[in-house]
């Protein structure tokens, strides 16, 4: 089966987006399926106003098309809303081809937050993105209760995982042996940095990550620590080397960072929004409260292997089940799910031994074909076309899915 991936969220932006997918096809070629990646790489590009770090591509229509027939895709998922999304978008309506897509990015706020443009407009062009496939991806189910409220449809569950061999605990302390707390993420208005940067403290604050905002925070609040972006086992340490995680955004969807953090023995501190409150369930694995320093203090108490137990609940070998259960289950290819479900029998002991196998596995995924987010006889059909449904599923090229 191959499954073309059509995303403007590529190398080199390093965000949760681009994890998630460089993830989910090393976990999909497991299973002998392929993802394959149509992405600004392919194309010229040119950087994005306002936020230079991302580049969007110049193409036609009739350049995307020929990429896709190239590829030649069984399915085809539109993962954002930029110029390679629209476009796979128009190719798929015209040809009278099914898509799914993901609602990774809260656009409409982060629009909003750059320009003067009314959060209503945005979500009119959000539902008039989404409004046409087959079935859209949700992170939270609190995500798919608000989406709903704005009047989309056809959602299905999507949840994320976490590397647990690379985010664990490590004896080190890059930043000295008084409380340290942490943020991970990119440096930008939408990410509500300044909350975390104008908290009274008792520590040092370290930011990690690069952004349109960076360089003007960094010159701001002379105190706290920048160190740039980092990757691999430098990230890693960095995590590890912190007392408390502190996520001030409030528009997240999911939020990776919350994991890796948790993952590496760091209590996060968050407000209670979408996102922070569908990752940290557990009250001993981090804080949520309206009042953020709160959080924080109240974060500083709890045990770094409280919140190491409760990350290794989220598997990527669940995340990539429920990618691949939404798309055959959003067209309707009852046969391919047939024999994924059979593929898991036959692997569950071998897929259970791997780290991180925990409640998004088995309870989550294999019990939850035909389940439900939601109990209203409105969600009764997978993927169907009539009413509000909302249903739960149980790099820049092939090469990386075969790495």
């Amino acid at each position: 089966m191959k499954v073309l991936v059509a995303t403007d969220a590529w190398y080199p932006q390093v965000n949760g987006v681009v994890c998630t997918y460089e993830r989910l096809a090393k976990e999909i070629a497991r299973r002998g399926e392929v993802l394959h990646f149509l992405t600004p790489q392919d194309f010229r590009t040119v950087p994005c106003p306002t936020y230079p770090e991302i580049r969007l591509a110049l193409t036609r229509p009739r350049k995307i098309a020929r990429a896709i027939e190239e590829i030649a895709p069984d399915f085809i998922h539109i993962a954002t809303e930029g110029p390679v999304g629209l476009m796979t978008r128009r190719y798929c309506i015209t040809r009278k081809r099914p898509f799914t897509t993901s609602y990774h990015t809260r656009f409409p706020e982060y629009v909003s937050a750059r320009l003067p443009i009314p959060l209503k407009l945005g979500y009119m062009f959000e539902r008039w993105f989404h409004g046409r496939a087959a079935g859209t991806f949700v992170a939270t189910p609190s995500l798919a209760s608000q989406l709903e409220e704005e009047g989309f449809e056809r959602l299905m569950y999507w949840s994320r995982g976490v590397d647990t061999e690379l985010f664990r605990p490590r004896p080190v302390r890059l930043f000295g042996d008084e409380p340290v707390f942490l943020y991970v993420g990119r440096i930008a208005v939408e990410k509500n940095i300044e909350a975390f940067l104008n908290l009274d403290l008792p520590g040092r604050k370290v930011l990690t990550g690069g952004g349109p905002q960076a360089a003007e925070l960094e010159k701001r609040y002379p105190d706290a620590i920048f160190t740039g972006p980092k990757h691999g086992e430098e990230l890693a340490e960095i995590y590890a080397s912190a007392d408390v995680f502190v996520f001030p955004s409030l528009t997240d969807t999911f939020g990776l960072v919350l994991l890796e953090a948790m993952a590496s023995g760091v209590p996060v501190a968050a407000y209670p929004v979408c996102g922070p409150k569908d990752v940290v369930t557990d009250p001993t694995a981090g804080a949520l409260h309206e009042d953020l320093r709160q959080a924080t203090l109240a974060a500083l108490d709890l045990k770094g292997e409280d919140a190491r137990d409760h990350a290794l609940k989220f598997s990527w070998e669940a995340s990539a089940d429920q990618f691949l259960e939404n798309v055959l289950a959003a067209n309707d290819v009852l046969p391919r799910r047939r024999a994924l479900a059979r593929w898991r029998a036959s692997n569950r002991s071998q897929i259970e031994r791997r780290p991180g196998w925990g409640e998004t596995g088995p309870s989550r995924t294999y019990a939850s074909i035909g389940g439900r987010l939601g109990d209203s006889a409105s969600t009764r059909k997978w993927g169907g076309r009539a009413g509000k449904s909302r249903v739960p599923a149980s790099p820049a090229n092939e090469k990386i899915a075969n790495d």
